[in-house]
C-alpha cells in the first residue's frame, strides 16, 4: 500500500505486524468488550501504573535470611587464579 492509501484506510481495521508473518488486514478490538476493561487506565485513571512508586518500594525491601533452612550459602572474594593450578612463574 502507498501512503495515500494507508491514510483513508478503514478506521475499522488496522495493519498487523507480526514476527515471521507478512503484514495482513485485520479487524480493531473493541477494548471496552473485553472481561477485564475495568482494569485498564482508559477505564478508571487510578488503574495507571506508576513506575516511579513501583521502584521506590523495591528500594524498600529487604532481603531477610530463614534461618530454620539448612541451605547455607558463603559469600567470599574471588581471585584471578584456582587455588591448585601450578604457579607457572617458576
Amino acid at each position: 500500500m502507498s501512503q495515500d492509501e494507508i491514510a483513508v484506510m478503514d478506521g475499522g481495521k488496522c495493519i498487523m505486524q507480526l514476527r515471521g508473518v507478512r503484514p495482513f488486514f485485520s479487524d480493531k478490538f473493541d477494548i471496552t468488550k473485553h472481561s477485564r476493561y475495568r482494569e485498564l487506565s482508559d477505564y478508571d485513571q487510578k488503574n495507571t501504573f506508576d513506575i516511579e512508586d513501583y521502584v521506590k518500594h523495591l528500594q524498600h525491601m529487604k532481603v531477610t535470611l530463614n534461618t530454620e533452612v539448612d541451605d547455607a550459602f558463603d559469600c567470599g572474594e574471588v581471585s584471578g587464579q584456582e587455588e591448585d593450578s601450578p604457579d607457572t612463574t617458576e
